[in-house]
């Protein structure tokens, strides 16, 4: 597929209420040149789209945005999600974004389901990055370095990955909750 800058380069020259000529002279090209690329009869060679951008102060990831998400979909279907299980705990892994695609540090992301007294995690250690949950549904305790915090259903937590942490089922029912780690463990048995 061939991308086109074309249109986005016009919208901003216009916007800009720059003329072709204006646009050609500050970039160091002709004006039939600027007309051919807005109108995509032609694909401009990365030096020439370089003295378009700084003419029109513009940066290259805009124009290149759409291109970006376009590739970077993906889709997990519920009968595909890879489930993992530990006694008293099943995770079901959704879709996630691995190092080197979208984001510097990939995500990955959990449905997980606690029955009462089980739980997640280790109070030994801890791993690199960050997490995030919501209580989707029963009671919950968090426990991060020597600090506990209670969780109820819609509370949310965020934390430094690094200190060790456990997630407790304190309640009579299974606890579920949804949960992000960034980025992605290696080893998918030892989540949250």
């Amino acid at each position: 597929m061939k991308y086109r800058v074309g249109e986005k380069i016009r919208l901003v020259r216009e916007r800009k209420t720059l003329t072709l000529r204006q646009v050609a002279q500050q970039a160091g090209v002709s004006e039939s040149l600027i007309s051919q690329i807005e109108r995509n009869k032609v694909s401009p060679a990365i030096d020439t789209l370089l003295s378009i951008a700084d003419a029109l102060d513009i940066d290259l990831e805009y124009l290149f945005s759409d291109y970006r998400r376009e590739r970077t979909v993906r889709v997990l279907k519920a009968k595909d999600r890879q489930v993992l299980t530990r006694p008293g705990v099943r995770y079901e892994r959704f879709a996630q974004i691995e190092q080197g695609q979208e984001s510097r540090k990939g995500i990955e992301a959990y449905q997980i389901d606690i029955e009462p007294g089980a739980s997640t995690g280790n109070d030994e250690y801890g791993h690199e990055g960050s997490e995030l949950g919501v209580v989707v549904d029963g009671r919950a305790e968090l426990q991060v370095g020597t600090r506990r915090f209670g969780l109820e259903e819609g509370d949310s937590a965020s934390f430094s990955s690094d200190f060790p942490h456990r997630l407790v089922n304190i309640g009579d029912k299974t606890l579920r909750v949804f949960w992000v780690i960034t980025p992605p463990k290696r080893d998918a048995q030892a989540k949250p």
